[in-house]
């Protein structure tokens, strides 16, 4: 192999890495759930080349309800995946979608699209005493 050939192999792998770097890195920073007069806590996320927010900070032990609104039409953001509750719910555009969650124990619990590039995470923190 020549230099110029050994240039383009290093230079796709270095764009592959991004790519993976940019899709799966961990995200920081997070929203704070609402509390609602309904007992859950409430979180609106908008769906456009992803979810925002992406991280969303819950106190454990009490119930979580999502309003999920997808404003684009990628095929990636057809569905959102919460695979730790075996649920999952399709989203047409312009539409808003109500999920509702049962209380958590202190951990995080990841949710998806249905080909995982768009990415969520939840983080249920206990009471601070």
């Amino acid at each position: 192999m020549d230099v110029s050939n050994w240039i383009v192999t290093i230079g796709g792998l270095l764009f592959i890495g991004l790519i993976a770097w940019f899709f799966w890195r961990p995200k920081k920073g997070g929203s704070l759930a609402a509390k609602g007069n309904s007992g859950y806590q409430e979180t609106t996320i908008q769906v456009k080349n992803g979810y925002h927010p992406a991280r969303v900070i819950v106190q454990s032990g009490k119930p979580v309800r999502f309003e999920f609104t997808r404003e684009e039409t990628a095929a990636c953001s057809e569905m959102v995946i919460f695979p730790d509750f075996q649920k999952s719910a399709t989203l047409p555009v312009g539409k808003k979608v109500i999920i509702e969650l049962p209380p958590m124990q202190t951990g995080t619990y990841d949710f998806t699209c249905q080909m995982g590039m768009y990415r969520g995470t939840i983080i249920a923190k206990g009471d601070k005493k």
